[in-house]
Formats: C-alpha cells, sequence, structure tokens
C-alpha cells in the first residue's frame, strides 16, 4: 500500500485519467460508498479534498492506495478513517476496491491487515466499519454488526470488532 501523503504520489498512477474515472471508474463501483452516488469532476475533487483532510488526524489515520503487486497498478484505497458516529468519535476501516478485481479477497485481505494494525501497533481498542445493507461481501471482515443508522442520508449498519 502506498500511503496517499501528497497529490504527486498518485500522479503516475493517474496521469491518463480524470480524477472521477480514477477514483470512480463505474456505477456498480460506487453502488456502496457514500450517497451511491456517482461523482462528476467537482464531487470527485470534494471527495479527494475529504481524503486528504483525514490525514489531520495524524499519520496513521488516512485512506492509502491499494497497489496490486504484480503490475504496480492501484486497485482502490485503504486505511483508518476518523469518524464521528452519534456524537462519539470512531475509527472506520474503511476501503474500497475497483470493480474489477471484486470476489478475488483483495479488499478482506485489506481490511483485516489494516484491522490488525490499528489493534496490534497502534493499539486502538475498537475499530468500526460502515457497510450498507446490500453490500453482502464486506461483512466479512471478522466484525459484529452492531447497529443501523442514518450516516449523510444514508442506512448503514456499524459493525465493529468489540
Amino acid at each position: 500500500m502506498l500511503p496517499m501523503k501528497l497529490r504527486e504520489d498518485i500522479e503516475e498512477y493517474t496521469a491518463q485519467m480524470s480524477d472521477t474515472e480514477y477514483l470512480f471508474p463505474s456505477r456498480k463501483m460506487v453502488q456502496y460508498i457514500g450517497n451511491e452516488q456517482t461523482k462528476d469532476s467537482d464531487g470527485a475533487k470534494k471527495f479527494l479534498d475529504w481524503i486528504y483532510s483525514t490525514y489531520e488526524a495524524g499519520p496513521d489515520m488516512r485512506l492509502m492506495v491499494l497497489v496490486r503487486k504484480e503490475e504496480n497498478m492501484p486497485i482502490g484505497h485503504v486505511g483508518l478513517v476518523p469518524q464521528l458516529i452519534d456524537g462519539e468519535e470512531e475509527i472506520e476501516i474503511g476501503y474500497w476496491i475497483v470493480r474489477d478485481y471484486w470476489g478475488k479477497g483483495y479488499a478482506t485481505e485489506a481490511a483485516k491487515a489494516i484491522r490488525d494494525h490499528g489493534i496490534n501497533q497502534l493499539g486502538k481498542k475498537r475499530l468500526i466499519t460502515l457497510i450498507q445493507p446490500g453490500n453482502l461481501a464486506s461483512r466479512e471482515v471478522g466484525m459484529n454488526c452492531e447497529k443501523e443508522i442514518i450516516l449523510t442520508e444514508q442506512e448503514v449498519y456499524v459493525y465493529s470488532n468489540s
């Protein structure tokens, strides 16, 4: 995984793409991210700005580019992301994978690695994932469903390791 500290860090991967194509290449891929709406260039830039804003929480709280080693190809993002849930500060294991790589175990492997890093290296006792009801595959990261909430006008389940 490559940290996405600065825009220049991802330029080699996105030189031939717009932010929209890189972050949200297909409608199918974004169906479980945020409000399920495809982002235009402005929306992609706002989302990228949000990703960069997560860096303010510290060097271990950020989304990183997930790179498939065989081709040195970016296939998604994964990381620990600060979230405010029901007035409580939480740390979310956030991730998404490009559609072509769904069903191959990359999301599960990346989410479990970040979960283990958060617990074992960072000493976090509680981590969550936010999973939309239809996203059955993302429920396989070894966490338990705690509750259902509405977050930014979207129904999501909160899974946690506690």
